[in-house]
């Protein structure tokens, strides 16, 4: 029987990807036989992650662009199918935060999370999509949030645009299943990356959140990346427009 999670000779974009939750999931992605394409807007640092991979054995290179430059995101997409000659999957992860009581928010500060956080991931689909059609099959991955789900105070932009992500993902994957492309999302709860550094600084901060967990502990980016495989292998062939949370339980426990 053959590997249903090998994801051999796939291409794998993966944005967001120098640190963290995609950094993660490229690494899982490259562990599973995927040649992963790392994002962000910094070169150097992606090249010491990517040589970290290729140390190992694994295949990885780079895309150094702003996911919300638009014209460099299409010339960064156009470049990973022009070098590696297709785009199997693509993991729209890059993300930012901002937090400030309501009275404080300014509108410059709600655009800049809704430009990362869901506009770029709609344009970067497009662009992914766009060079899937011709393949007739594809995976397109959204890291969503717990947030999208469940309010939290003084982040709106944050919870609104991971909200819009599985709206997004919902009316991707039923325009683009006739393509043979599917879309789904992954919604993380409360793990340990640099994002939540602050927080976790907080001995308090960290019980009560863990008093929530039935897991009683945080995610770390292990604990995401198999997700990530499972969806962009062909054991989830028949998966698409869904939503898996990944929150150790938080979501269900009153």
């Amino acid at each position: 029987m053959k590997n249903m999670f090998s994801l051999a000779g796939q291409i794998a974009l993966v944005t967001g990807a120098s640190r963290g939750l995609g950094f993660g999931m490229a690494e899982a992605m490259a562990e599973a036989g995927a040649t992963v394409v790392l994002n962000g807007r910094d070169a150097a640092t992606l090249q010491v992650r990517a040589r970290e991979l290729q140390q190992r054995g694994l295949q990885a290179d780079i895309a150094p662009f702003d996911v919300t430059d638009e014209a460099a995101a299409s010339a960064g997409v156009a470049a990973v199918v022009k070098n590696h000659g297709a785009l199997d999957i693509l993991i729209a992860n890059a993300g930012i935060h901002h937090s400030s009581p309501l009275a404080g928010w300014k509108m410059e500060d709600w655009r800049r999370v809704m430009n990362t956080n869901l506009d770029a991931c709609f344009f970067l689909a497009q662009q992914a999509a766009i060079a899937m059609m011709p393949q007739r099959s594809g995976r397109i991955i959204f890291t969503a949030s717990l947030t999208g789900l469940m309010g939290r105070p003084t982040i709106p932009a944050y919870c609104s645009s991971k909200a819009g992500l599985a709206g997004l993902m919902r009316s991707l994957a039923v325009e683009l299943g006739g393509h043979g492309i599917t879309c789904n999302a992954i919604a993380p709860g409360y793990f340990e990356t640099d994002m939540s550094a602050k927080m976790r600084s907080d001995a308090a901060t960290v019980e009560r959140i863990n008093g929530r967990i039935p897991l009683q502990r945080w995610g770390t980016p292990d604990d995401v990346a198999g997700v990530a495989v499972f969806l962009a292998s062909s054991a989830a062939a028949y998966i698409t427009g869904q939503q898996i949370v990944v929150d150790g339980g938080m979501g269900i426990a009153l």
